[in-house]
């Protein structure tokens, strides 16, 4: 029998509902690897033409298509259009370094930028949409990881001694540019969402890169506003996140109201565990520890 896809199952488990089978759900999948499988080059054409376009999507829904997923993940990322970005990412200085770089920070302008970049990927990948598929994903990147890019860790843990109304600021900033983009962004695309994604990794093996008491203060408010929308939208949320936040996640499905939550190290628990933690409460899913 031909592989029928059907978004709703992913829906569902997101919703933590019962899907009618159970669905496979990947993150981010290597467009390398991507052709590795199909046998066909066809990553670079990501970046060409409107018809190269096309073609590259073509080909990454027949990736999913083929290896039984109902939905395609794919997400364009915030990070990579940010001016000054690239501390994170690319290992380099943050453009924001005190309190004159943060009000001079052009974040007015960032919303525009990435429907300038990328408005184009999702109206060419939504006309290859195979029939009963939709998206996991959205506008990628979380809070963290943005501020991240463009302050860098260090620095930022500099602004929460020295500098205490600039460290809860970067977050309040970002959130309102995050607000900018998805507000634009559910209207024009939110019918080709299975679910709305981000991905933010607060925490590594030991605990949350952050004090807990900050996340809560300075990060789930701005995560609550992002989740609201997208909640009325119709849509649930997942969130993807590594490393140990059990100490945060009450304050995740409570206070910020995810849906789901993407990821888990075997070093910190076994997947059975978060569904004995949480499995009545949201959508786990799971996934192979490679580390």
């Amino acid at each position: 029998m031909k592989f029928q896809p059907d978004y709703n199952n992913i829906t569902d488990a997101a919703w933590n509902r019962p899907p009618k089978r159970i669905p496979l759900y990947e993150h981010i999948i290597s467009t390398h690897k991507m052709e590795e499988y199909l046998g066909i080059s066809f990553a670079d054409l990501h970046d060409g033409n409107d018809r190269d376009k096309a073609e590259f999507f073509r080909r990454m829904c027949d990736f999913f298509l083929k290896l039984g997923y109902d939905t395609v993940s794919y997400e364009c990322l915030i990070s990579a259009i940010l001016p000054g970005s690239g501390a994170l990412y690319g290992h380099r200085e943050g453009c924001i370094r005190d309190k004159k770089d943060f009000d001079g920070y052009p974040w007015e302008s960032v919303a525009d930028i990435f429907f300038d970049t990328y408005a184009e990927n999702y109206e060419i990948l939504r006309g290859q949409l195979p029939t009963g598929m939709k998206v996991a994903g959205g506008p990628g990147n979380g809070l963290f990881e943005c501020v991240q890019d463009i302050v860098g860790y260090t620095q930022l843990c500099y602004f929460k001694s020295d500098d205490p109304d600039v460290y809860a600021g970067l977050f309040e900033k970002m959130g309102d540019v995050f607000m900018e983009i998805w507000t634009r962004f559910l209207p024009a695309y939110g019918d080709m969402l299975a679910l709305g994604r981000f991905g933010d990794d607060l925490g590594y093996k030991g605990g949350t890169l952050l004090d807990p008491a900050d996340i809560r203060t300075i990060i789930i408010p701005q995560y609550r506003r992002i989740i609201d929308l997208i909640h009325a939208s119709g849509k649930p949320f997942l969130l993807h996140s590594c490393g140990n936040i059990f100490g945060i996640m009450p304050d995740l499905i409570e206070s910020a109201g995810i849906n789901a939550k993407h990821s888990n190290e075997d070093v910190i628990a076994p997947f059975p565990e978060w569904v004995k933690r949480y499995g009545d409460r949201i959508g786990n899913f799971g996934g192979v520890d490679a580390d």
